[in-house]
């Protein structure tokens, strides 16, 4: 059995009945990130998979007197490796959205760490979609008196389109209060 006396709702409550730190508090907030294709893990077998068999077979090119494939083999295992490494570094960038009663956010961070930021009034933006029937949402995007900034452009069609789900709950909600 509990014991102990019950909150003062007195004390806890506005007195206009609001709570004056709910006009701060998001409705909507997510962090979308661009599909990684492999982990440090799912890296090193790659390249030790693929530099496995460059070897062997530059080994057999090698002892069949033909040594310059051997030469464009480790040109191969150079670009991957140079292709996978430009990628994990892409996967370290990210998009905030962020919507509030009193804003929408939208921050950009790429991958060296610059960071873009756009901030909207909720009540004069809307979300634009453009879309095709065979593969989905391609693009999705706030607009708010002439300025267009484009949401969750790393995301998959159907992922964008979650996305766009909540944003609209969202901004639909944030509306319904005015």
């Amino acid at each position: 059995m509990a014991s102990g006396k019950a909150p003062d709702d007195a004390r806890t409550r506005h007195p206009y009945g609001r709570d004056p730190d709910a006009i701060e508090r998001p409705v909507f907030s997510a962090t979308i990130r661009p599909h990684c294709s492999l982990s440090r893990l799912g890296f090193r077998v790659v390249m030790v998979a693929c530099g496995g068999v460059a070897l062997v077979t530059g080994i057999a090119f090698l002892q069949m007197g033909m040594w310059p494939v051997t030469g464009f083999f480790g040109l191969d295992i150079a670009a991957l490796w140079l292709a996978l490494t430009l990628n994990a570094r892409r996967g370290r960038s990210f998009e905030e959205v962020v919507i509030s009663q009193i804003e929408v956010l939208v921050a950009r961070v790429s991958h060296r760490g610059e960071r873009a930021e756009w901030r909207f009034n909720p009540l004069w933006t809307r979300l634009h979609k453009v879309e095709d029937e065979e593969y989905g949402l391609l693009s999705l995007s706030f607009v708010s008196r002439g300025q267009r900034v484009l949401v969750a452009r790393d995301a998959s069609p159907t992922e964008r389109q979650t996305v766009a789900d909540g944003l609209t709950r969202a901004l639909a909600e944030v509306k319904k209060g005015y």
